[in-house]
């Protein structure tokens, strides 16, 4: 028993509302254009179409907004933040800089310099170091990184405080954005 049907196999079996097979061209019609390829090239799959079509391309919106108040409080928090991270940065540089002066051998030759204009009769040679050893650097600028941070820390608050009772009176800073 020899039937021409050809056997489904697996996973090809058509789809619910789908045609079963694609309609087939009388033998006699030609091939498109598209058809008409040479034996070597292998065939291009198809890109399946697309559900979704892009949304248009908007035009750029354009918000304008008025600065009017500024909170003190998230003011202290960033401002005291940011002169922290100063701060730290300041004794690191600070520390850094008098060990690469150290290494290059700046504070000796200030020495023999400051010996030389002095002369022997002075009596006890001059040492840089004395004055200005690491410990007494780094203590020092830890402290003005201190200073700063509190300095900083209340100048920002009462640059926004100033901003708040300026801006009652002018409205505000405008700011206009803008959607790319």
């Amino acid at each position: 028993m020899s039937t021409n049907k050809p056997i489904p196999r697996p996973g090809s079996a058509p789809k619910v509302g789908a045609p079963a097979r694609p309609p087939q061209r009388p033998s006699g019609a030609p091939k498109p254009p598209s058809a008409q390829r040479p034996a070597s090239a292998a065939p291009r799959p198809k890109a399946p179409p697309s559900l979704v079509k892009p949304a248009p391309k908007a035009k750029a919106r354009r918000a304008r907004l008025l600065i009017s108040k500024i909170d003190p409080w998230s003011v202290l928090k960033m401002a005291f933040l940011l002169s922290v991270a100063l701060g730290i940065i300041t004794v690191v540089a600070t520390i850094v800089l008098w060990s690469v002066l150290d290494a290059m051998g700046l504070f000796d030759k200030v020495n023999q310099f400051i010996n030389e204009i002095q002369g022997q009769e002075a009596g006890t040679p001059f040492d840089l170091l004395s004055f200005a050893s690491l410990g007494q650097v780094a203590s020092f600028s830890t402290i003005v990184a201190v200073v700063n941070v509190v300095l900083l820390t209340t100048l920002s608050v009462l640059s926004a405080w100033l901003y708040n009772i300026s801006s009652t009176l002018v409205g505000g800073i405008g700011v206009t954005l803008t959607d790319d």
